[in-house]
């Protein structure tokens, strides 16, 4: 074995791709295994494996003297990985926990067993069951692929029964589990993120509040404004006990719909770094990276603590049709016109929709959350950037070079 660690991270997107940044710093080797050479994290880091996370053999090579395994995403089949925890792999977090980032149902059951808030939920097996539901709850039905959906896909939110039955008729005809939801009466969407050691220790970040787009994280204001302290304690303790509960280690992303009558009910689990946790890379004394490292590792954890009053992280889109001038360009544009923007790009090709990066803007020390105006500012610059790299238009109309 190595004489510094060599951690293993199952696929290799941006999130890989930013975790071996933080390993650079850390003195550590990051592996990847890659489905291709030019994924965003196949690119950068020299210790690649290509080949599929639904392969065991891949598996095994990908993790052969590694000090630990861990992931960039849930997919890989829980099976496979207790056969690698059977062969004396060190794999963090563990199957056990994971799966509940993995199945919706297993989830959803979980967390009402351990008392945690939950929207009212029910397995659909018949369209009977989703009309049932619907009878129960109302018919504004949300419908949820049990395994696989991620950033809007798999997300079914229904105006009417006839809609939710014509969904479920789809779905289910289609070979797709399925649970639904009630459609929650919300104030908008929190996310708590947390780490979490084997040794038992744990770290918690602000409380964000989070913008979605057409189901895709849009932008993320860190802490989230006009929070009360009591929601705000009471959404990082939960996301704790739900880590310990859990026996997760590692990140883990606790989504939070905040209700319109002041409640907190849990909407979603990641059990790795998150887009919400972004911002920490340039707001927080320890990002999310190197704190995965530090947690999956069994070291002692980072501070948590922010460097200044908010964060504004706006996730780079690609635009609907991509704009003629290159991307590096309006890079050099967007440094001369906003220079404190910290951009983090991936390394993909442009097409609609596809993350391509985020940027982040810290907001002035002397200003203070409390402040809407403040806090508009510094969303706003944020935004703008985001666009401008997405679109080659400035949002404020400014058309100097």
């Amino acid at each position: 074995m190595s004489a510094t660690p060599v951690v293993t991270m199952i696929g290799g997107g941006q999130l890989a791709r930013m975790t071996h940044q933080a390993s650079i710093a850390l003195g550590q080797t990051l592996r990847v295994l890659a489905h291709a050479a030019d994924e965003p994290a196949a690119q950068v880091t020299p210790d690649v494996v290509l080949g599929s996370h639904t392969d065991l053999d891949d598996l095994r090579r990908a993790a052969k003297d590694a000090t630990v395994v861990t992931f960039d995403h849930e997919h890989v089949p829980t099976a496979f990985l207790e056969t690698l925890q059977d062969e004396g792999i060190n794999v963090q977090p563990p199957p056990s926990a994971l799966i509940y980032a993995q199945d919706k149902t297993f989830m959803r059951r979980k967390l009402r067993d351990i008392g945690a808030p939950v929207p009212g939920f029910a397995d659909i097996r018949t369209v009977s069951d989703v009309e049932r539901f619907a009878a129960e709850t109302g018919s504004q039905v949300v419908l949820k692929a049990v395994r696989g959906g991620y950033d809007g896909r798999g997300v079914w939110i229904t105006d009417s029964l006839d809609e939710a039955r014509t969904v479920a008729a789809e779905q289910l005809a289609a070979g797709v589990e399925l649970l639904a939801e009630e459609r929650v009466d919300m104030r908008r969407e929190l996310s708590a993120m947390v780490a979490r050691s084997p040794f038992g220790q744990g770290a918690a970040w602000p409380v964000v509040e989070t913008v979605q787009r057409d189901g895709i994280c849009a932008v993320v204001i860190a802490p989230a404004p006009e929070l009360p302290e009591e929601l705000a304690l009471q959404a990082e303790g939960l996301a704790l006990r739900i880590a310990s509960e859990l026996g997760v280690t590692g990140c883990l992303a606790v989504e939070l719909f905040e209700t319109n009558d002041g409640r907190l009910l849990v909407n979603e689990l990641a059990m790795r770094p998150h887009n919400s946790g972004h911002w920490s890379m340039d707001g927080a004394r320890t990002g999310q990276f190197e704190q995965h490292l530090r947690a999956v590792l069994d070291y002692p954890l980072g501070s948590t603590e922010p460097l200044a009053p908010v964060t504004v992280m706006a996730n780079v889109l690609g635009a609907r049709e991509t704009p003629a001038m290159s991307l590096d360009e309006r890079m050099h544009h967007l440094m001369g016109r906003i220079p404190e923007a910290k951009v983090h790009l991936y390394g993909k090709g442009e097409r609609p929709g596809r993350k391509l990066g985020h940027v982040n803007i810290q907001g002035r020390v002397d200003g203070s959350l409390a402040d809407p105006q403040y806090v508009a500012e510094v969303r706003e610059r944020a935004e703008r950037a985001a666009h401008w790299l997405s679109h080659a238009v400035w949002t404020d109309g400014w058309e100097g070079h």
